[in-house]
């Protein structure tokens, strides 16, 4: 019972810690998906070699106050539980997400994709780790370079050539908040031809990245 308690605590461990220097090799989702006749692009790359926009689109879109959280954003988990109370009494079906980049990373990095409890649960455990054991910085480089853009296409460098035919370091503010723009549903919406959400969601992206500029809401990634 002992051992398996520790190898239980040990093996995730070992995982983050080792990933805190080394890419992951791959994920359960870009398995799941190649059983399922879907083949992974994915080209790791250092941050030093994507656009700065695109982290400040992902911040700007994703996680405002990542740089200043510990994993965990209880103001907009606590946003998030009262946006969908009220919706619930409106009868909508539309459920609002509070999940930080550091708990996106946990999931597509160590877990599979789904929303029970228990993976819920391992989810926390994880962004725990990885916020303890990885710079905010090294996050946000494993964070741009696993996250799903396209259909098979992984990581900021997939994603640039995907849609725009050029490399992640290239990006310019207005590609980089297309590809934030496509980020909630990759499979369904298209960031080098949008539809009039995504180019308004991009709109709003592209604004806020100047909040984050300005404010030094990424500073703990991009210095």
């Amino acid at each position: 019972m002992l051992g398996a308690l520790a190898l239980a605590v040990l093996l995730p461990v070992g995982s983050v810690l080792t990933h805190a220097v080394v890419p992951p090799l791959t994920t359960l989702l870009m398995v799941e998906q190649g059983f399922a006749g879907q083949p992974a692009d994915y080209r790791w790359r250092k941050l030093d070699d994507i656009s700065p926009r695109l982290v400040e689109a992902v911040i700007a879109s994703e996680d405002a106050r990542f740089c200043s959280h510990d994993g965990f954003d209880f103001e907009a988990i606590d946003e998030a539980m009262k946006a969908n109370e009220r919706a619930k009494r409106r009868g909508s079906g539309r459920v609002r997400g509070a999940s930080t980049l550091s708990q996106q990373t946990a999931k597509n990095v160590f877990l599979w994709p789904g929303r029970g409890w228990v993976r819920k649960g391992l989810e926390a455990g994880y962004t725990v780790l990885i916020e303890t054991t990885w710079s905010k910085r090294r996050i946000v480089e494993v964070y741009l370079n696993v996250a799903e853009w396209a259909p098979g296409v992984y990581g900021a460098e997939a994603a640039a050539q995907h849609w725009f035919g050029k490399s992640a370091a290239d990006l310019s503010a207005r590609e980089a908040a297309r590809l934030a723009a496509v980020l909630p549903s990759p499979r369904r919406y298209n960031a080098s031809s949008p539809g009039p959400y995504v180019r308004g969601r991009a709109r709003r992206v592209q604004a806020a990245m100047g909040t984050v500029r300005n404010d030094g809401l990424a500073s703990c990634v991009l210095g």
